[in-house]
């Protein structure tokens, strides 16, 4: 049998005369940016994403017609992927006193902040893998379990995030002797004024902050921001200090694409890319750089939505072994999870990370859910096969799509619906990252009024290659502003309002808000002069004409009740909002 679309590309490369066609045809794979994740797809999906033979059928049948020719080698026995490290019973001795290990405690807590037990124990071995530690957390009748983590250097940490005010109790429990057993108590005192807890699914498809004050999305994605060392992370903090921003697309593993081909600072492992990693042994300073990061987010009010795993990879983290993959999971999980506010997302672009199957991904979901005692917001986020998001452990949908074609999404799946990727204001070569500003906001505009909420992104050439979308930096583009009156229109809304849900409409106007009581019609490129609007009589509403390009609200005379028609300026990017009387 020989060669085809079909063949996974590590197989092929295992074959001399099969690999030096594959060099011939795709010379650009040698340095592709996603090289790992190739390995695991097959040539017709690797072909599909190289230049040349991608929008070359000539090119693309000579490819495919010479590796015929090639007979393929038998296929690799698969890998017996590395089994799960059961720690051992006896990882400390029978004569090291229980409870033994030296306990340092916050001596005060407050609700929705991160109280931490910092704990001095063993360190032979290895500690990441041979230590198991938890600690029961008591509330009256209520139980929550943290669980712990290896800081390096004989430091074990649990950190937990109390949601109640009053007395709680904790107790360890470890398979090693001097860290199992210790007890504590600790008084948790009333939130500071600016903490209210995690974000929570609110209504179906909007979100509130456990203390039940709204939260409506209004992010940017700057995915490789950790990553650059500590003059550009600074810019960046001070960037987002001064934008309108409130959420934050992030990754935890460098990412390698275009314009982001630098090597990062640190690295998740020990080891290095010149030699092997060694996944069972995560670098403590690492993690303690990104969650030192997230930390100074959640000082400037922006929820971190971190993303796990990602295709965009040249060395190796996006295919461990499903063991590694679980290690590394319960780690970040243990280390971040105390954080009110960490969101989870699963993957940037899921259906990219050919090394993984569906089954990965709702297993590790359970690893999450086990490891996370404060139930974090949860999603995957797709590149085009959309995940299936009626999943029960999913809590909203983030997506990778322009807004028109999502009205069904929410009635679909009874969730709040994000669209995380819509397309980035920018000059690169690709379509999605050449947008001019009106497109941006147009589309964040249509797919707000359509019930969804919608995330920025930035992409203007540098000549130190320094991107938003991708190392952060300082924001260039023009649709920065427009997002922050979209902010405060939305802030607007009626406060026992969720948010806006979609509305019955005429074809051509979406409109949104709350039926009887509040609504937002956006014409988006359309330039009508005047609008007739046809509503149940007997409400009477205050008319505002908003003009979302040039952030500016006119209202306009009198009320309006029943049908009745409005003048519009005629020219695009307008919405008109009606009040209701009551309101």
């Amino acid at each position: 049998m020989s060669y085809g679309p079909s063949s996974i590309l590590g197989e092929v490369l295992r074959n001399e005369r099969a690999a030096a066609v594959v060099h011939k045809h795709l010379p650009g794979l040698k340095n592709a940016p996603m090289r790992v994740q190739f390995m695991y797809g097959t040539l017709q999906q690797v072909a599909g994403l190289m230049e040349g033979v991608r929008t070359d059928g000539a090119a693309w049948k000579a490819f495919f017609s010479e590796l015929a020719t090639v007979v393929e080698d038998a296929p690799s026995p698969p890998s017996s992927a590395d089994s799960a490290i059961v720690p051992p019973s006896d990882y400390e001795s029978s004569d090291v006193p229980a409870g033994s290990a030296r306990l340092v405690q916050q001596e005060a807590a407050t609700r929705w902040r991160t109280f931490e037990l910092e704990l001095f124990g063993p360190d032979h071995g290895n500690p990441f893998t041979d230590v198991v530690l938890t600690a029961e957390f008591r509330h009256g009748k209520r139980v929550l379990t943290a669980h712990g983590f290896y800081d390096g250097k004989g430091v074990y940490r649990i950190r937990f995030l109390p949601d109640e005010e009053g007395a709680w109790s904790f107790r360890t429990s470890s398979n090693a002797r001097s860290l199992d057993s210790i007890a504590g108590a600790f008084q948790c005192g009333p939130a500071d004024p600016h903490d209210h807890g995690p974000v929570r699914v609110h209504e179906g498809g909007h979100f509130r902050h456990a203390d039940g004050t709204r939260y409506f999305p209004v992010g940017t994605t700057v995915y490789a921001w950790t990553h650059q060392g500590d003059e550009l992370e600074e810019q960046t903090l001070r960037t987002l200090a001064q934008s309108p921003f409130n959420k934050v697309r992030m990754c935890v593993f460098p990412k390698s694409f275009i314009h982001n081909t630098n090597e990062p600072p640190l690295y998740p492992f020990e080891g290095s890319p010149a030699a092997d990693w060694d996944f069972e042994r995560p670098d403590p300073a690492y993690f303690r750089h990104l969650e030192e990061r997230i930390a100074r987010l959640g000082d400037l009010g922006i929820q971190a939505d971190v993303i796990l795993f990602h295709p965009y990879d040249r060395w190796g983290f996006s295919a461990m072994s499903p063991a590694d993959d679980d290690r590394y999971l319960r780690y970040v999980v243990s280390r971040l999870a105390s954080y009110p506010h960490v969101w989870w997302s699963l993957a940037n672009e899921y259906d990219l990370l050919w090394s993984k199957d569906t089954s990965d991904w709702h297993r590790f979901a359970a690893v999450i859910r086990e490891h996370d005692p404060h139930g974090h917001l949860l999603s995957v986020h797709n590149w085009v096969e959309i995940w299936d998001n009626s999943a029960d452990w999913v809590t909203h949908a983030s997506i990778q799509r322009s807004t028109e074609n999502t009205a069904e999404w929410r009635a679909l799946w009874g969730k709040p619906v994000i669209v995380d990727e819509c397309g980035y204001e920018g000059d690169i070569e690709w379509g999605w990252g050449n947008l001019t500003p009106q497109e941006l906001i147009r589309r964040c505009w249509e797919g707000l009024v359509r019930g969804r909420y919608v995330t920025h992104g930035e992409c203007f050439l540098a000549e130190d290659d320094v991107l938003w979308w991708s190392k952060g930096g300082s924001l260039k583009g023009e649709s920065t502003a427009r997002m922050e009156f979209l902010r405060t229109i939305l802030e607007q809304t009626p406060p026992d309002i969720a948010g806006l849900d979609p509305l019955p409409s005429e074809f051509d106007v979406p409109v949104g808000g709350a039926e009887g009581r509040y609504y937002l019609a956006y014409f988006g490129v359309m330039q009508p002069r005047r609008r007739t609007f046809s509503l149940p009589p007997g409400t009477a509403y205050r008319a505002d004409v908003i003009d979302t390009w040039n952030a500016t609200v006119t209202e306009l005379p009198g009320t309006y009740e029943g049908t009745f028609t409005l003048p519009l300026p005629g020219r695009p990017y307008i919405a008109v909002r009606l009040r209701a009387l009551t309101e």
